[in-house]
């Protein structure tokens, strides 16, 4: 059976083709692309109905020429003669249920489920053109597959140059790495080898240093050594001239102060016959405890209706020192040639401050100060006197760490008259001079006319701006010097002897409660005495220190009271207060640290 239709393909690509395109690579692809679903998605169109001649033939065999090319399309016959010819001379088949298939760019179109009638008569010319438009569109598709494949080709070598590139750089970076370590290490090495030279050298010379050093150092030894026993040579002999000048010195002090005392005598005796005469209009008058001792006649005679309060043993202390304190002029200060000692000692004692390291600073300068070979003993012991009393005055005594500083001028005047004893003497006699309370003694006035302005300079009263000061600045220089004088008492250091030490204020204080009155001043005194000394002496006395705490409960405070408003309730508390509150039981404030030290600096 005959097939009625015919199925016509036609290449579905643009008419227009640049023969030598310039597409990139992209682009190719792109309308690669296109084409693919541009025929993808276009369906196949019918034939023509066939013409009125070839329905008389219909029964006639055809030959088909089919092109070697897949899916390519059927010639048209130019003329019927050459259509009878091809089919005369052609094969003869059978169409029935002919199943065409097609290929054009990989595309597929199935024809098997309709039937077509053969193609419509066409003129050879185009003809021609079809087949040359197919020829050079697959010309055209060649051309683009080649250079398709050469892009590719290209592409690969590219992305191959690239990769070998990138390696090629890597392993020259990794080249590179290590030899800039290298490089590093070798440059570490050099470094190292430089600086270790450098050290050698600077150790070498350093060690030749020491050693120049250390022979500079043997050798100013030996010189300091030969010079230092040359010195002590004459020293010693210095030493011994002084001893020898001071003995004798002392043998002519001794008999000046003998044939003083017999003038002395004789006058005082002459004077007391004149005053027995005299005695009927001061009646009243009592004499003293002290009627023996030198000083308590010169009061007496100097100032009528004074009453003396002392012990006599304590009275001739008292005049034995200030003999030997007259000796010296108190205003030795002005002369030229030893107001530079007095500046020197001042300035040293003016820096002492409640520390260890102070104590031993300024000890040792007084001592060195003391011991000086152009200024005498006796002139330098009064100087150190005067500015260690003079503390009291240049600080002031209301601050509460004047208490600190007083313990440590105790230290500094032990340790002074450790080395230097005749400096006590000149200590003692200042305190006595400057506190009659140090004795102890008391001058109390018997009537009104006798409390004039001598009477309050003699018991310690000092002028402000031309004006004597106020009764409560007199108690406190009072309680200051006496808790000065307690405080050189009760200092105690490990292997340094003490000439003045526990026993004399153990005695202090039996004469101050046998000979003195219960007044404002003794209380304020007895006060300062018992917070600086009173710790030490219940360390050392004991049962018989509370026995003498119990006489000032019983009897002494009893005596302030009875007094009334004329003794300050102030003193009286602050006994009170210091026995109820058992105070000799706490150690002062101050005094640890320094004896502390102290003790393992003079062992």
């Amino acid at each position: 059976m005959a097939v009625s239709a015919f199925a016509r393909m036609e290449l579905r690509c643009p008419r227009e083709l640049d023969p030598r395109p310039s597409w990139t690579l992209g682009d190719v692809l792109t309308e690669l692309d296109a084409l693919q679903a541009t025929r993808q998605a276009a369906q196949p169109t019918p034939l023509k109905e066939p013409p009125e001649w070839a329905s008389s033939a219909r029964e006639k065999p055809f030959v088909m020429r089919v092109e070697e090319d897949d899916g390519s399309e059927e010639e048209e016959d130019s003329s019927d003669e050459d259509a009878r010819a091809i089919v005369t001379t052609g094969a003869r088949f059978s169409c029935n249920d002919l199943e065409l298939s097609f290929e054009e760019s990989e595309d597929e179109l199935d024809c098997s489920s309709a039937s077509y009638n053969l193609m419509e008569k066409r003129s050879i010319e185009k003809s021609v053109l079809l087949e040359l438009e197919r020829e050079h569109q697959l010309k055209i598709q060649e051309e683009v597959r080649s250079k398709l494949s050469s892009l590719e080709v290209c592409h690969q070598n590219e992305i191959q140059r690239t990769v070998s590139a990138f390696a090629r750089l890597q392993r020259d970076a990794e080249s590179r790495k290590e030899l800039d370590r290298r490089l590093d290490v070798l440059f570490q090495r050099r470094i190292a080898e430089v600086l270790d030279k450098h050290l050698s050298m600077v150790q070498s010379d350093h060690e030749q240093k020491s050693q120049i050093l250390e022979r500079r150092i043997k050798d100013d030894a030996a010189v300091e050594e030969a010079k230092r026993r040359e010195q002590s040579m004459k020293d010693e002999k210095i030493k011994q001239e002084r001893t020898r000048q001071e003995a004798e010195a002392r043998q002519k002090a001794a008999a000046k102060l003998a044939a003083e005392a017999q003038k002395a005598a004789y006058e005082a005796a002459k004077k007391e016959a004149a005053e027995k005469e005299a005695a009927k209009s001061r009646a009243e008058v009592v004499s003293t405890s002290g009627q023996t001792s030198q000083n308590n006649i010169d009061i007496k005679s100097e100032l009528p209706g004074i009453k003396v309060y002392a012990n006599s043993s304590a009275l001739k202390a008292e005049s034995r020192g200030r003999a030997l304190h007259d000796q010296v002029p108190s205003n030795i200060y002005l002369s030229k040639d030893y107001s530079r000692y007095d500046r020197q000692i001042g300035k040293s004692i003016s820096k002492l401050m409640p520390t260890t390291d102070s104590v031993k600073a300024r000890a040792s300068e007084l001592i060195k100060a003391l011991d000086g070979q152009e200024c005498p003993r006796p002139i330098a012991c009064r100087l150190f006197a005067d500015k260690m009393i003079s503390i009291v005055k240049s600080r002031n005594p209301k601050d509460k760490t004047f208490g600190n500083l007083a313990f440590a001028c105790g230290y500094v005047m032990l340790l002074v008259t450790n080395q230097v004893p005749d400096a006590m003497d000149y200590l003692l006699a200042e305190f006595h001079k400057v506190c009659m309370y140090t004795v102890p003694k008391h001058l109390h006035a018997l009537n009104a006319q006798a409390r004039n302005t001598d009477y309050f300079r003699l018991i310690g009263y000092q002028e402000e701006d031309g004006k004597l000061q106020s009764t409560e600045a007199y108690l406190v220089n009072v309680a200051a010097y006496v808790k000065l004088y307690a405080a050189m008492i009760q200092t105690e250091i490990k292997g340094v002897r003490h000439p003045h030490g526990l026993a004399e204020g153990w005695k202090w204080l039996a004469m101050f409660l046998n000979s003195l009155p219960a007044i404002t001043a003794t209380a304020c005194a007895l006060h300062a005495f018992l917070k600086t000394a009173g710790f030490a002496l219940h360390k050392k006395y004991g049962s018989q220190f509370m026995k003498i705490l119990d006489v000032i409960s019983r009897q002494f405070i009893p005596a302030l009271k009875e007094q009334g408003p004329k003794v300050q309730a102030e003193a009286i508390s602050n006994l009170q207060n210091y026995l109820d509150d058992k105070k000799y039981l706490e150690e002062p404030e101050g005094q640890y640290l320094a004896q502390q030290l102290l003790s393992k600096g003079y062992m």
